[in-house]
């Protein structure tokens, strides 16, 4: 089965950035992923994500996808909005069930820290906006056997949650 791994709001920090953050979002499958979108200002709620994430990013992504599609995000207040079931009712979408507090099982997550790596890595930048071009940069660049990788190993990591009832997984 090819599903769609779409990750909650992640606010990027590094001390070099004098404490400030950027939120961002992306989707990843097999064989793909999305863009990465960055959050301007604000907070993210049902209705940005909604019109920021959902109609451009998923809605397509979904087409492209085909009949294997289901939405993988998490329990944050924004995708469990009325707005976004209603969204995702109104337009066929069908969302995974997704445990409370699973961050080892997503795939993504693990993504978001190598966006990091690679972003600080990359780049000694010292503001918002050059942090902004380095985490664009670098998930632009970001390899699909990577990603591809972490979704394939995903039995495996629901294994070990599993032994380890529910606790911290070395992923």
């Amino acid at each position: 089965m090819r599903f769609c791994a779409v990750h909650r709001r992640v606010q990027i920090y590094n001390g070099d950035y004098r404490g400030g953050g950027i939120l961002v979002w992306a989707g990843i499958s097999l064989s793909g992923h999305t863009d990465l979108h960055v959050f301007h200002g604000g907070t993210v709620t049902g209705l940005r994500y909604r019109d920021e994430i959902l109609d451009p990013y998923v809605r397509p992504y979904t087409a492209a996808i085909g009949n294997d599609f289901i939405l993988m995000d998490d329990n944050a207040r924004p995708h469990r909005a009325r707005i976004v079931e209603e969204y995702l009712e109104n337009h066929g979408l069908e969302r995974m069930e997704w445990p409370a507090r699973s961050p080892d099982l997503n795939p993504i997550e693990h993504l978001w820290d190598y966006l990091g790596r690679g972003c600080c890595f990359k780049s000694s930048s010292r503001s918002l906006h050059e942090l902004k071009q380095g985490l664009l940069c670098v998930w632009s660049s970001l390899p699909i056997p990577v990603s591809d990788n972490l979704i394939n190993s995903l039995g495996n990591r629901c294994r070990q949650c599993i032994q380890v009832r529910g606790g911290h997984i070395p992923y």
